[in-house]
């Protein structure tokens, strides 16, 4: 990422909403900005290859879920937040990961400027790629503040996501089973 680069639009964005970038409150916030969104956007051209790679074997492929992960992402759209948290399960294929590997995937995608229903899918196919998995379901539920604070201001209302892979595509009774997990 280019620091500069972002403290300089930073700078255009506040003078063009009529700020004095030279007062007091604000001599600063360009550098805080660039520092934020070298954090917030830290997945940008990562994948989770490297989180998933460490496994266990398992004999039983039981379903795993883990969920009500917390996250926070960034609307692509308007480069405001949207927040929630990832419900993720998967059938293993004599392999597992460490549960917070889970959660680290889910960080990993959010961290970026990202559509929910992106976040969704990204999640599932590195649980399918990368475990090589029988299957993969993700159900997110997010707020967006570019529905809270502007437009339409429903503060509360929520969006949900969901995408199945490989045997949570035809197999309604375990996607239920999962549903049921995470209510």
């Amino acid at each position: 990422m280019d620091k500069e680069k972002i403290m300089e639009g930073v700078k255009l964005i506040l003078e063009g909403v009529g700020e004095d970038v030279t007062r007091e409150g604000l001599i600063e916030t360009p550098d805080r900005i660039a520092r934020m969104y070298m954090e917030i956007f830290e997945g940008l051209g990562k994948d989770a290859s490297e989180i998933l790679s460490k496994t266990f074997s398992v004999e039983d492929n039981d379903l795993v879920i883990e969920k009500d992960i917390n996250f926070f992402s960034m609307c692509e759209h308007h480069l405001v937040p949207f927040f929630g948290k990832a419900h993720v399960a998967y059938i293993p294929k004599g392999k597992v990961v460490g549960l917070s590997k889970l959660a680290r995937t889910v960080d990993l995608y959010a961290k970026k400027p990202q559509l929910q229903e992106r976040l969704t899918t990204e999640i599932a196919d590195a649980l399918m790629k990368y475990l090589d998995a029988e299957g993969a379901m993700v159900v997110i539920e997010a707020e967006h503040t570019c529905m809270t604070m502007r437009g339409i201001k429903k503060l509360g209302a929520k969006t949900v996501t969901t995408t199945y892979r490989g045997v949570f595509k035809e197999n309604l009774e375990l996607r239920r089973e999962v549903m049921n997990f995470i209510k």
